[in-house]
């Protein structure tokens, strides 16, 4: 029981990459919360203690490969977060009678998947920092000071130049490579992970979109430069930005914006900001509003998971308490979350930055 004679819920983790496993230290600090269950893919994970996996002490909770063994375990709900969304998973999950919260970004935008959902009766809810917060959370704060809406647009900006990370970068983002050989598909690739939220929080606002469309930019390394991550060549990309366009009656209403970049020598010179958000309203109350990390950038990978995983174990009890089916941020209470008193003294492990 906790402290106020309610049972805790019964949580599974699902996956334990960097966003998976900062989830699960949160779940085994959460007063509210037992795990009950860890679902890894790496045969090198499976029979590990959770405690483990995550740097806290043993939880006497083993990871499994065993999908049938989380099914049995009776939990109120999974942190699902997986590298990719296995559907058919998600609704054995559901039928079980687990509810779910997810890093993913399928489920923002319910149109056309709720019957499947409804089969155990319960409730899944997709959410993290971006999107989900920034492009949901945020907006709807920001916008119940208007009255009228000319144009929403969230951007978020990256300096990676300090990410000692040489696959992501140059293998997977395409970092230091040839701009006339980027393949720029992956421009629809944001249409895929913001367009759902952008047409929630378009409706949310009696607002509704006619269409989601994307397109990108690249800039090269005005010279040669070195980065963490190795020798960023002059001419090679640089930065890039995704843009996602929310469309109605021919016009932009509701935009996002991503800007990665390891240098700001770019060719053309674009304007770039610190790591974080900018989000401006225009409208009958105009905003331009900034949310600075307010972390050194040598450390911004070991915090960033914590922007994500965060707001997913804080949303695991209202989720729970919310009506089946696919439950958006409009649809939920407020999320707050039971915190733990974080200061003086270390923070999952590290020292609290100071802005």
């Amino acid at each position: 029981m906790t402290d106020d004679g309610v049972s805790p819920l019964r949580v599974v983790q699902w996956a334990t990459g960097n966003i998976g496993t900062r989830s699960l230290g949160g779940v085994v600090d959460h007063p509210g919360m037992t795990l009950v269950g860890v679902y890894v893919f790496s045969p090198d994970k499976a029979g590990l203690d959770a405690g483990e996996l995550c740097g806290l002490d043993p939880t006497g909770v083993a990871a499994t490969r065993d999908v049938d063994e989380i099914l049995d375990l009776g939990a109120d709900c999974v942190l699902y977060m997986p590298r990719q969304c296995d559907v058919d998973v998600v609704c054995r999950l559901l039928a079980s009678g687990a509810n779910i919260v997810t890093t993913r970004g399928e489920f923002h935008h319910p149109a056309g998947m709720e019957a499947e959902t409804r089969r155990g009766g319960t409730s899944i809810h997709s959410t993290g920092s971006s999107p989900g917060f920034i492009t949901e959370a945020v907006p709807l704060v920001l916008t119940s000071i208007q009255r009228k809406l000319e144009r929403l647009v969230i951007e978020e900006f990256a300096d990676l130049s300090r990410r000692d990370s040489p696959d992501l970068l140059f293998d997977l983002m395409g970092f230091g490579g040839d701009p006339d050989s980027f393949g720029e598909s992956r421009w629809s690739h944001g249409v895929q992970s913001f367009g759902p939220s952008l047409r929630s929080l378009a409706e949310a606002l009696s607002l509704p979109l006619d269409e989601v469309v994307g397109t990108g930019e690249l800039a090269v390394a005005s010279r040669t430069t070195e980065i963490a991550a190795g020798t960023l060549e002059a001419g090679t990309v640089a930065a890039q930005r995704m843009r996602v366009m929310g469309m109605r009656n021919g016009r932009e209403l509701l935009g996002f914006a991503a800007t990665w970049y390891c240098t700001t020598d770019l060719d053309p010179v674009w304007d770039l900001r610190a790591t974080g958000w900018r989000i401006a309203v225009v409208g009958d109350a105009p905003l331009d509003v900034e949310l600075r990390f307010a972390v050194p950038l040598e450390e911004m990978g070991a915090w960033t998971p914590g922007y994500t995983a965060n707001r997913a174990v804080n949303a695991v009890p209202v989720v729970c308490a919310a009506p089946p089916g696919i439950r958006t941020t409009v649809d939920l209470p407020q999320i707050i979350g039971t915190l733990a008193d974080g200061g003086p003294g270390p923070v999952a492990g590290r020292q609290q930055p100071v802005p």
